[in-house]
């Protein structure tokens, strides 16, 4: 049977402006995303029965529909089935290093190297932007995980356009296993707060540019600048977040304090990241922060920038 390993690293958001409402029940977003090399791993193979299985080494995770991976490959047999009624079903089996529900789009990289898998074992030869038009099916944060690196998204998330990439910054990652933000409710609470600051004719493109304060965040991208991408991080839903989960706050007070270059909340949360001038300060850091928060909960990972999103390890 044709197999593919595949890796599927993690992601922290660098950026994360919240624009509006949309007409689908969404946020309008500008988030600027970056891969990092936390990754899972993807074995998928030809199985020789038309069924979907899943297999994962966390006893909590889903094997079902409950689960990204298994959806985006229920996803590609019903776009391609042709190509199913051919090569037949797929086994997929995930390694998991990254924590769940972290804010760190686990779940959705692990889609996004299903459906690169797919492609590959079923010798689909889609294009990435294909890719990323199903991926976008299955979830906002999936199209950026196809290709992963430095990039902008708009819309709710699935919009992507490349930056330059950001190569060897020393980041550390920080989670405390049980803890757990929902993503809905951050956005709903963001809402019920801040509704007022929404920009509300979001089809004028002049309102829309001058809603989005990203420039300078793009400009520090551009010049690889890293004390001053450090400086730029923004995160609008840490407005919800950080006051209403003590532990979070107290993550990103206690990175502060050890003079990092800068920190912030990813995503919804509830994972806090911090960017370090080099790979030994960074080790330092987590070190101090093992010291001060004395959890055995507490999950701390040092990590780097990468340039790219799912990779291809091996094939048998």
């Amino acid at each position: 049977m044709r197999s593919y390993t595949l890796l599927a690293p993690a992601k922290i958001n660098l950026y994360l402006e919240i624009i509006g409402d949309r007409p689908d029940g969404y946020h309008e977003l500008v988030m600027i995303m970056q891969s990092v090399d936390l990754c899972d791993r993807i074995d998928i193979a030809a199985s020789s029965q038309d069924i979907i299985r899943v297999r994962c080494d966390v006893p909590d995770l889903p094997t079902d529909r409950g689960n990204l991976a298994y959806r985006a490959a229920e996803l590609m047999t019903q776009k391609f089935p042709e190509a199913f009624a051919q090569y037949g079903g797929v086994d997929i089996t995930i390694q998991k290093r990254i924590p769940i529900a972290a804010g760190l789009a686990g779940g959705s990289s692990n889609a996004a190297a299903v459906l690169v898998g797919i492609d590959l074992l079923w010798n689909l030869g889609l294009t990435r932007a294909e890719l990323e038009e199903l991926a976008a099916v299955l979830g906002s944060d999936i199209p950026f995980c196809i290709g992963g690196g430095t990039a902008i998204a708009t819309g709710r998330g699935e919009k992507i356009a490349p930056l330059k990439g950001l190569d060897n910054i020393y980041i550390v990652l920080a989670k405390y296993r049980s803890l757990e933000v929902s993503t809905p409710w951050a956005y709903k609470t963001y809402k019920q707060q801040f509704e007022n600051t929404y920009l509300r004719d979001t089809n004028s493109l002049t309102e829309r540019a001058a809603a989005v304060h990203s420039g300078p965040m793009v400009q520090a991208i551009v010049h690889q600048d890293t004390a001053e991408i450090a400086r730029k991080l923004h995160n609008d839903l840490e407005k919800v977040v950080l006051p209403a989960y003590p532990q979070v706050l107290q993550l990103r007070e206690t990175f502060a304090n050890a003079g990092v270059l800068g920190t912030m909340m990813s995503g919804s949360g509830p994972s806090v990241f911090a960017i370090c001038e080099t790979q030994k300060q960074a080790e330092e850091v987590k070190l101090q922060v093992l010291h001060t928060i004395s959890d055995e909960d507490l999950q701390l990972f040092v990590v780097r920038s990468i340039k790219n999103g799912i990779q291809v390890t091996s094939q048998s």
